[in-house]
């Protein structure tokens, strides 16, 4: 069922992609206006604009709703149990404080004091 229905959600992306290159821009539409004889083509005066919106927008939301259908089934997949492996409760699962091993911090070493630092006077650099 699962592959069905990726090969159906695959088929539509690429219908989506086709019909989206396919569709013409706002401004072709411009030379119907002053008669160039688009009322003779196959889809009418109208042109093929409508026919692909609307083909796009079908194949768009069979595409959202494959999307959601292959999104439920992935969580109900992750819900499965592996054969052989026993289930643990998430609260047996966490060792107790006791168990944790505690590795000893390093210390920086210290910084210099104001007594460590030696100071030179004018007088004495001369």
């Amino acid at each position: 069922m699962e592959k069905l229905v990726l090969i159906i959600h695959s088929i539509s992306a690429f219908l989506i992609i086709v019909l989206i290159l396919l569709q013409q821009g706002k401004g072709a539409a411009t030379g119907a206006s002053f008669g160039s004889g688009a009322s003779q083509t196959v889809f009418g005066s109208d042109g093929s604009g409508s026919f692909f919106s609307r083909t796009t927008a079908i194949f768009a939301a069979i595409f959202f709703i494959l999307s959601i259908v292959l999104a439920v089934m992935a969580k109900n997949h992750s819900k499965v149990a592996v054969k052989g492996l026993p289930v643990v409760p998430a609260a047996a699962q966490q060792a107790p404080a006791a168990q944790v091993p505690v590795t000893p911090v390093q210390q920086a070493p210290a910084a210099p004091s104001a007594s460590d630092v030696p100071v030179t006077t004018p007088e004495q650099s001369k």
